[in-house]
């Protein structure tokens, strides 16, 4: 029998919901009717991406400035418990997706994590969570 590892599956994509006037609405419906775009949530995707391009520059230098780090960056166990024993407490930030696994405990959490900032989505149990609740800065 052959084990396989499986890796746990984390979102890549979340829900925004926004208000938008009639008018608006209406052009952007009129675009999708005229074949411009696939669909209202084709529409918005596009919008967002041009203006994230446009602001590219000023994303890199803030990313940079504010020592993020980009995209997925999940914390183990063994890697708090590294961090612990080295002496070392973890300043986090993290644009994108941050995750801590299931078997690190809170108090671990406490002794190894100085402060998180995740300007995207933060996944780690609800006791991890709490006991860091002081230091989370979302």
């Amino acid at each position: 029998m052959k084990l396989v590892e499986t890796k746990p599956k984390f979102p890549d994509t979340d829900k925004v919901t926004i208000n938008l006037g009639l008018v608006d609405l209406a052009q952007m419906d009129l675009l999708v009717a005229e074949g411009f775009y696939t669909n209202r949530t084709d529409f918005v995707r596009t919008a967002i991406r041009n203006q994230l391009q446009q602001h590219g520059d000023v994303i890199r230098q803030t990313v940079t400035r504010k020592r993020f780090v980009m995209g997925m960056q999940r914390y183990t166990r063994a890697a708090l418990e590294a961090s612990v024993a080295a002496g070392e407490r973890l300043d986090i930030h993290v644009l994108g997706l941050a995750t801590i696994d299931d078997d690190v405990t809170p108090e671990l959490a406490r002794d190894a994590i100085a402060s998180i900032q995740v300007l995207g989505a933060f996944l780690a149990p609800a006791a991890v969570k709490s006991a860091l609740a002081d230091r989370i800065h979302i």
